[in-house]
């Protein structure tokens, strides 16, 4: 079997992106949120437009895991202004990390995470953060067993529903 890659993505795969973002998203949570706050998340956060702008930005980067031709999942991460909240020139915002639902449990999350960690201790970071929904328990046992710790909530409009998301961090330094 053919070794996963993590390779960085900018605006060439843009349709594979939005293919990604969309599946990996609605397959995380459809089951728990009304169709209509569904298909207005999708449209307006993994629009053509917006992924564009997204992949061009300098300060936010999206790397696929691949194996062979087949995207397996996505990160992104953002760096300063970027950083949807704390905007910390010394933090890595890791905004995104999601796995085709056939593939969780194949470590391919475990593996975007490490390319996170890689770039931040290569540009000499203090920090990592990101927020997780409250009821993703999956996600936030992933998180915890690799070393973050809750510090803060913030609500994420999905549709017209206010969510409350943990606010994680893992210190490096």
């Amino acid at each position: 079997m053919e070794t996963v890659k993590i390779k960085k993505t900018g605006v060439e795969g843009l349709e594979k992106l939005q293919q990604i973002s969309t599946q990996t998203f609605f397959e995380t949570f459809a089951e728990v949120n009304s169709e209509e706050n569904m298909k207005e998340y999708l449209k307006n956060n993994f629009s053509i437009d917006r992924l564009t702008h997204e992949l061009t930005n300098p300060n936010s980067a999206f790397y696929f895991a691949v194996r062979g031709t087949e995207i397996l999942g996505y990160l992104k991460i953002n760096f300063g202004e970027e950083q949807t909240e704390l905007k910390d020139k010394n933090a890595l915002e890791i905004e995104r990390i999601y796995v085709l639902k056939k593939f969780h449990g194949a470590k391919i999350g475990q593996l975007l995470y490490e390319k996170a960690i890689q770039i931040a201790k290569k540009q000499d970071l203090s920090y990592l953060w990101l927020g997780v929904w409250e009821e993703n328990h999956r996600a936030i046992n992933f998180y915890k067993k690799n070393g973050f710790m809750e510090f803060d909530t913030h609500i994420f409009k999905l549709g017209d529903d206010e969510q409350t998301d943990l606010l994680m961090k893992l210190m490096l330094k």
